[in-house]
C-alpha cells in the first residue's frame, strides 16, 4: 500500500507575519504525490475551477530530453501551495519539518513549474531531486492570487536570451539551432570586416537597423534546408556561413544602395524583417544556381531585381495579381513567403532568358 505520509526537512523563511513559507528537495514522485495540477475550468453551472494552462506537449518534450541527459541541472523551484493536510515543526535555526498527509487527498497544488515537473515524471528518474518552494495558503483565493503573481512576472527579453544562448552548451534541440543563428550573427555584427558590422539591432547594440532575430531566421532557414547545411565540413561551416552572409548583404547593398545605406524598417522594407529574410531565399537561389559565394556573383545575380523592386516607395505586384504599398509588406509568415516567392521568381525568370539567348547564339 502506497504511504499516505510524507515528511520533507525544509527551510523557512521570515516574510509576511503568520506566513509559511519554505523551501526542500523533493523527487517528482513525491511531489506529484502530494500536489495536484489543477487545469483551469467551468463546472456545468459555469463556476471557475483550478488555474493551470494545458499542458504543451513540445514544450514537455523539450524539457523531457534535456533532463535524460546525466549532465543535466534544474535549479528553477516548483512552487507549490497548500491548503490544509500539511504541518510544521520548527527544529531551530529556521529549518522545519513539513509533514504532509494525503490521507483525504492531495493537499497540495501546484502554482508555477508544471510543465518542468511533469517533464520529469517522464523520464523515470528517482535520482532526481528539484528544489520545491511552498507556501501553506489559507484559502483557495490566496492559492490563485499566489498563482496570479507568480507567473505575472516580466519575462527577460527574448534578444538578450538570444544573445546568451552561444555561450552555453548542452541545450535543447530547439534552442541549439537558434545557439548557432545567434553565434553567426553575433560575429556578422561584431567582426570589423563584416559588410553589417554594426548595422544588427541586438541587446547589446540596439541603435542597428537590422534586427537580429531576422538575420537568425536567415541563417536557421539555411542551417535547417540550404547553403549551410549542404556545407560538407563541419569544421568550416561556421566561417562559411559568416562569408556566406557577410557577401550576400555587401552585394544587397552594393545593388541597392539607396534602400540599403542610412534607412530604418520604417524608411525602407529592404532592413525590414520581411526584406531581410525574403533576401535570405533570393541567396540560396543565387548559390543553388552557382555555388559560388563571392560578392560578384551576388551581384550580377541581384541585377534582375534592380528595378523590379519597391522597398522605399512604390507598390509590389505580385504574380496573384496582389498589389501592395512597398509599406504595407509586414514581418509575417504568409507575407514574406509570398516576397521571397516574388523575387526567386523575378531572379529565376531572368536567368532562364538569360541560358535561352546564350543557346541561340551558340545554334
Amino acid at each position: 500500500m502506497s504511504s499516505t505520509r510524507f515528511k520533507f526537512r525544509a527551510v523557512a523563511a521570515h516574510q509576511a507575519p503568520g506566513a509559511n513559507v519554505l523551501t526542500f528537495a523533493a523527487k517528482a514522485a513525491d511531489i506529484l504525490a502530494t500536489c495536484e495540477i489543477s487545469r483551469a475550468g467551468r463546472s456545468e453551472s459555469g463556476k471557475l475551477f483550478g488555474f493551470q494552462r494545458p499542458q504543451i506537449a513540445g514544450h514537455i518534450q523539450e524539457i523531457q530530453d534535456y533532463l535524460e541527459k546525466r549532465e543535466a541541472v534544474l535549479p528553477n523551484a516548483i512552487v507549490v501551495g497548500f491548503l490544509g493536510g500539511a504541518k510544521i515543526k520548527a527544529l531551530g535555526d529556521g529549518i522545519v519539518e513539513i509533514m504532509i498527509s494525503t490521507a483525504n487527498g492531495k493537499p497540495g497544488f501546484v502554482v508555477d513549474g508544471q510543465q518542468r515537473l511533469t517533464a520529469l515524471a517522464k523520464t523515470g528518474r528517482d535520482d532526481f531531486e528539484v528544489f520545491v518552494s511552498c507556501v501553506i495558503c489559507d484559502s483557495e483565493e490566496e492559492l490563485r492570487r499566489q498563482f496570479i503573481l507568480i507567473n505575472n512576472t516580466r519575462p527577460l527579453p527574448k534578444a538578450l536570451i538570444y544573445e546568451l544562448l552561444p555561450e552555453v552548451k548542452a541545450l535543447p534541440k530547439r534552442l541549439t539551432s537558434r545557439a548557432l543563428a545567434a553565434k553567426l550573427v553575433e560575429q556578422l555584427n561584431y567582426r570589423p570586416q563584416s559588410s553589417l558590422h554594426g548595422l544588427i539591432a541586438m541587446h547589446t547594440n540596439p541603435g542597428g537597423a537590422i534586427k537580429d532575430t531576422s538575420l537568425q531566421k536567415v541563417v536557421m532557414n539555411s542551417a535547417d534546408s540550404g547553403a549551410i547545411r549542404d556545407h560538407a565540413d563541419t569544421s568550416t561551416r561556421m566561417e562559411f556561413g559568416y562569408e556566406l552572409l557577410s557577401n550576400f548583404y555587401a552585394a544587397v547593398a552594393q545593388v541597392f544602395p539607396s534602400a540599403w545605406h542610412d534607412q530604418t524598417p520604417r524608411t525602407s522594407r529592404l532592413v525590414h524583417g520581411a526584406g531581410v529574410v525574403s533576401m535570405g531565399y533570393v541567396m540560396e537561389a543565387l548559390y543553388s544556381r552557382t555555388g559560388s559565394i563571392a560578392v560578384k556573383d551576388f551581384v550580377e545575380g541581384l541585377q534582375p531585381l534592380s528595378k523590379n523592386s519597391a522597398w522605399t516607395s512604390g507598390s509590389w505586384t505580385f504574380s496573384d495579381g496582389t498589389v501592395t504599398k512597398w509599406d504595407e509588406v509586414e514581418n509575417t509568415p504568409r507575407q514574406i513567403q509570398r516576397l521571397a516567392l516574388h523575387l526567386v521568381g523575378k531572379v529565376k525568370v531572368a536567368e532562364a532568358l538569360k541560358q535561352r539567348s546564350k543557346r541561340r547564339k551558340i545554334a
